[in-house]
């Protein structure tokens, strides 16, 4: 547990860094850290990786709240929006996890290898793939809701490369489309992990401290220290050329990619 501990610090420290200084979501680093971390630490290789989606998107509970604050500070959150997307995010975040409990960890495994690939080479090529102009009614906002959250509590992700997309091909100005996807994380985070919770109570094999999936060690860890780190990762944003350091960073996406296969 102690030596979990240490590491998740460090793992938060990396974690809040980088989504400051890129912009992406520290599920993209946790994720893949976690579960090479807990394949160390010889948990059982059927619940590793579903750990690992579960305890990072617990931190997400922690961490979307800081972020949402200083958007809704600066005016940016369009709270009506959040508030269409939500029903449909929170139901999709549930059936998400369900689906991550019943599918087996080496599919889930190779299915957030994929997603990663995917940032990976859209770093790289410096591109950004966004939906076609539509006119976004409430029924699509649930049921694209209910997808964005679905995916996002099978990555353990807070579903920011998928919702900006959707809103800036709703004519959503950046801006709010960043501050939006910021809000809607809250909502993914928190029904995933009740459901992450509530899936896992009692399952055999689980290492001592656990609250259903959740690893409540790398949970503390982490946003004890991605809290502090964020920040300083978006100070650095203006001072380094974060441009050209994404394609370096998407070196290591690719890496984590591979890595988590080759295990």
């Amino acid at each position: 547990m102690i030596t979990v501990f240490l590491l998740s610090l460090l793992a938060g420290a990396l974690a809040g860094l980088l989504a400051g200084l890129f912009g992406i979501g520290g599920g993209l680093v946790l994720v893949p850290l976690l579960a090479l971390l807990f394949a160390e630490q010889k948990f059982p290789s059927e619940i590793s990786m579903i750990m690992a989606v579960a305890t990072s998107l617990a931190t997400i509970v922690i961490t979307s709240t800081s972020s949402i604050i200083a958007h809704h500070r600066l005016g940016s959150v369009l709270w009506s929006k959040v508030f269409r997307l939500a029903p449909g995010i929170m139901l999709g975040a549930s059936l998400g996890a369900t689906v991550a409990d019943f599918v087996s960890a080496e599919a889930l495994r190779y299915f957030f290898a994929g997603f990663l690939a995917y940032v990976g080479l859209q770093m790289a090529l410096q591109i950004r793939l966004d939906a076609p102009a539509m006119t976004q009614s409430p029924g699509q906002d649930f049921w694209v809701g209910s997808g964005i959250g679905m995916l996002s509590a099978l990555l353990g992700i807070g579903g920011g490369t998928l919702t900006v997309p959707y809103l800036v091909g709703g004519r959503y100005p950046i801006r709010n489309a960043v501050a939006v996807a910021s809000a809607c994380g809250f909502p993914i985070a928190l029904s995933g992990t009740v459901s992450y919770a509530l899936l896992g109570w009692g399952q055999a094999g689980l290492p001592e401290w656990s609250l259903g999936y959740i690893y409540m060690p790398a949970f503390i860890g982490i946003v004890m220290c991605s809290v502090v780190t964020a920040p300083l990762g978006a100070k650095l944003a203006h001072i380094l050329p974060a441009q050209q350091l994404k394609r370096y960073f998407s070196v290591l996406v690719f890496l984590m990619a591979v890595k988590l296969i080759w295990d």
